[in-house]
């Protein structure tokens, strides 16, 4: 028996649940579905598949290659990771997580575009203002941000994951300023800059009619009620916290191939879909004993309204860069650190600069591991023209 996904929970009950709340799905919502549904199956047509060595043919569906889609992401995530290898320095990493409080979470998710952009720009200048002062670091550093806004039980629950290198140029940019081993910045100044920042840019958002409110708070748009409301945020305790620095650059790597390109529930967390609903792993962060998983069971219903509130807007950017890893100058900052540090700059394997090897095959037959070759190509929708036989004479 194949191991549950989300696109068999939508493929059973996506369209009954579609006509249950018709006029309450956003288009994105509605497209993500869609592509989810889809993925690797012949809708999306797909390739036949000849092994080298044995002749095992094969069909592999092209997949969807939504960002949603857990079954896309381990892909992603490789491209990506491998686009940022360059960048990695032989310092400390640093890993530094920014929550936002239930109350703007609440109104977050009818404000998801603004407020998000709130929570990386409020985010970011935190982290260089306070690295930038003397009385701290007084170093430019770099920071790379991933937004989540899912907790381990499909909550709506908006937080940063920033990883930040250990140190920064001096303000003339002829030294490199390195923390203190094991230790980046304050977090109580940090906690007291972010707040103050964020309240503010929410505030002139609100002023600037960006942001709109329904339901339970709809009175929110008068601004007297807003200010009423924001005020007690101002004394709240907001949550931030900095982990200990990575052992090392793979580290690094290994921790940002997990998070750069999560989605909301892994397939791998689902247990069952039942009448009872659909149950599933999670962890409980108010539990001493919070990572030890535990069991869930939503209904159907509510488990699709929870995947689908994790959906982003069309064109939002949830990978961002900032100070010295910022995309305009990166390779030039980076390129700089490495003299800084006296390090050499990385080579290219032999194989990534022989230009006449050949290209590596992205099919790998799954009974003997060779490459695979494609032998034909089906549209969408279009079948292979025969069923393949099994081997190859």
């Amino acid at each position: 028996m194949s191991a549950l996904e989300v696109a068999d929970i939508f493929r059973d009950h996506g369209l009954a649940w579609r006509k249950a709340h018709a006029g309450h799905i956003s288009l994105d919502q509605l497209k993500v579905m869609s592509a989810i549904e889809r993925c690797r199956s012949a809708e999306l047509g797909g390739h036949v598949l000849c092994c080298k060595d044995c002749g095992e043919i094969q069909i592999a569906y092209n997949s969807c290659r939504n960002r949603h889609c857990g079954k896309c992401q381990g892909s992603a995530a490789k491209r990506w990771l491998h686009a940022r290898l360059d960048d990695l320095l032989p310092v400390d990493y640093y890993h530094v997580v920014f929550t936002l409080p239930a109350q703007i979470a609440d109104i977050a998710y009818q404000n998801k575009a603004v407020i998000y952009n709130i929570l990386f720009k409020a985010t970011a200048e935190t982290l260089l203002t306070i690295a930038a002062d003397s009385k701290h670091l007084g170093a430019r550093i770099g920071v790379t941000m991933v937004l989540h806004t899912w907790g381990s039980a499909l909550t709506h629950h908006p937080h940063m994951h920033c990883i930040v290198p250990g140190g920064g140029f001096s303000k003339d940019g002829k030294q490199w300023i390195a923390c203190r081993p094991g230790y980046f910045l304050t977090i109580a100044v940090l906690k007291k800059l972010f707040r103050r920042l964020f309240l503010e840019k929410l505030q002139q958002a609100h002023r600037d009619r960006q942001l709109h409110f329904f339901g339970q708070h709809q009175a929110l748009e008068d601004e007297q009620h807003f200010a009423d409301w924001i005020k007690p945020l101002h004394r709240l305790k907001w949550h931030l916290y900095a982990k200990r620095p990575f052992s090392g650059p793979a580290a690094v790597l290994e921790y940002l191939s997990r998070y750069t390109h999560r989605v909301a529930i892994a397939n791998s967390r689902l247990i069952s879909l039942s009448e009872q609903g659909v149950t599933f792993r999670y962890k409980d962060y108010r539990d001493k004993g919070r990572y030890r998983p535990k069991i869930m069971t939503l209904s159907t219903d509510e488990f699709i309204r929870r995947f689908l509130i994790h959906i982003l807007p069309s064109g939002f950017h949830s990978i961002r860069h900032y100070g010295l890893l910022a995309n305009a100058g990166r390779v030039e900052n980076i390129a700089h650190a490495r003299e800084l540090l006296a390090v050499p700059v990385p080579q290219l394997t032999e194989k990534a600069e022989n230009e006449d090897d050949p290209p590596v095959s992205a099919y790998i037959c799954r009974s003997c591991n060779a490459p695979m070759i494609i032998i034909e190509t089906f549209a969408p929708g279009n079948p292979p023209r025969a069923p393949p036989i099994r081997k190859i004479a």
